[in-house]
């Protein structure tokens, strides 16, 4: 029985799992993006976003904490000075997980996982978050159908002379 084992070995002795975790982490903050198995990547988001977390208090020892658990100083500044401004008003959630279908060799469920606020395709437009939406009412709809039917008679004025009927003509020939 498997009580208290959460932990997906994903087929690898400790070693070898923790380097591909490091690796893969160092990948994503590199790369922003990332292509791999649905089981690496719901690894990785476990072992990235406390990383990202800590990279939000820029601080030596958050530094040298994220360093131990990359081991690469350029992707440690790359999270440090890209990544972390980008996300520090956001409080968790900071990768989604698409999934893509099975790999054509030994059919294994493929995925990509991205940093979220680095995806430009999920984001919002400015221009729409800018404008809010206007608030209708049912007596503002009212108020436009009595101001329709106003301009309507007003383009079809009366006519100011009396229209003359064809009997009327002959009898004034």
């Amino acid at each position: 029985m498997r009580h208290g084992n959460k932990i997906n070995h994903l087929g690898r002795k400790y070693g070898h799992r923790a380097a591909l975790l490091k690796n893969l982490s160092a990948a994503l903050f590199m790369n922003k993006r990332i292509e791999t198995t649905i089981a690496k990547a719901k690894e990785l988001r476990g072992y990235v976003e406390p990383l990202i977390t800590k990279a939000k208090d820029n601080t030596t020892h958050s530094r040298r904490q994220a360093f131990s658990y990359l081991q690469d100083k350029t992707a440690t500044k790359e999270l440090f000075d890209v990544v972390a401004p980008k996300v520090g008003d956001r409080p968790g959630g900071y990768t989604r997980i698409v999934r893509l279908g099975f790999r054509l060799g030994d059919a294994a469920e493929m995925a990509i996982i991205e940093l979220v606020d680095f995806n430009e395709t999920y984001k919002p437009k400015a221009t729409a978050a800018a404008e809010p939406k206007k608030k209708t009412r049912r007596s503002a709809v009212a108020k436009k159908k009595t101001e329709t039917a106003e301009v309507v008679e007003e383009s079809n004025p009366t006519p100011s002379e009396p229209e003359i009927t064809p009997t009327e003509e002959k009898t004034e020939e």
